[in-house]
């Protein structure tokens, strides 16, 4: 699957303002500065499309974008705002909260969602918790291991290692996890395991 067209839609504050649900989607999510931005910029082969910044919390909407890819099939992508450390205020954060909560629970042709970890870490509990989360909401989700260029070969290696094994005390099965260079290759049509123990 190759993305031919991509274009800004709209952002929305709660999941009743989204567009229509007449085509399929797929959100991508994770914690705040992850690279969550410059991953949908480079899969959709078009610079400044969503908004980077070296700084937390950017994102605070829900944005849609209209993705047209090679076999004339549309789609939405969709950009999340990060959870985790912001520089924001206390009802700001929860206001984020709810509004992923009920755009991952009720949005009903929302097909995957990315969750992007930071590969230069140790398993933090806040990506292991919103991980189970979505397990028990029985929302499809994969894993992408993002800024591994950023790191060591080995140390990479590591990390994404010991964030499975963390995975595997609270999944009978690996979830469906990918390297950013590796979800460039796959196909739009990911079928992901939500069986917890």
């Amino acid at each position: 699957m190759e993305i031919k067209d991509a274009s800004y839609l709209i952002s929305s504050a709660n999941y009743l303002q989204c567009p229509a649900p007449d085509r399929p989607e797929y959100a991508f999510i994770g914690r705040s500065n992850v690279g969550k931005s410059s991953l949908i910029n480079m899969l959709c082969n078009k610079k400044g499309l969503a908004k980077t910044s070296a700084s937390p919390g950017k994102t605070q909407l829900i944005n849609h974008f209209s993705i047209v890819s090679n076999d004339k099939k549309k789609w939405y992508l969709v950009d999340l705002p990060g959870y985790g450390y912001a520089k924001v205020s206390q009802s700001s954060r929860r206001r984020w909260e709810e509004m992923i909560h009920h755009y991952l629970r009720k949005r009903e042709n929302l097909k995957c969602v990315f969750v992007l970890i930071d590969s230069r870490h140790t398993p933090q509990n806040i990506d292991l918790d919103f991980i189970n989360t979505l397990g028990k909401w029985e929302v499809p989700f994969s894993i992408i291991f993002t800024k591994a260029d950023k790191n060591k070969p080995g140390a990479t290696r590591r990390n994404v290692e010991s964030f499975i094994a963390e995975l595997l005390k609270t999944w009978e099965e690996t979830p469906p996890f990918l390297s950013r260079a590796q979800f460039q290759k796959k196909d739009e049509k990911i079928f992901c395991n939500t069986s917890m123990k």
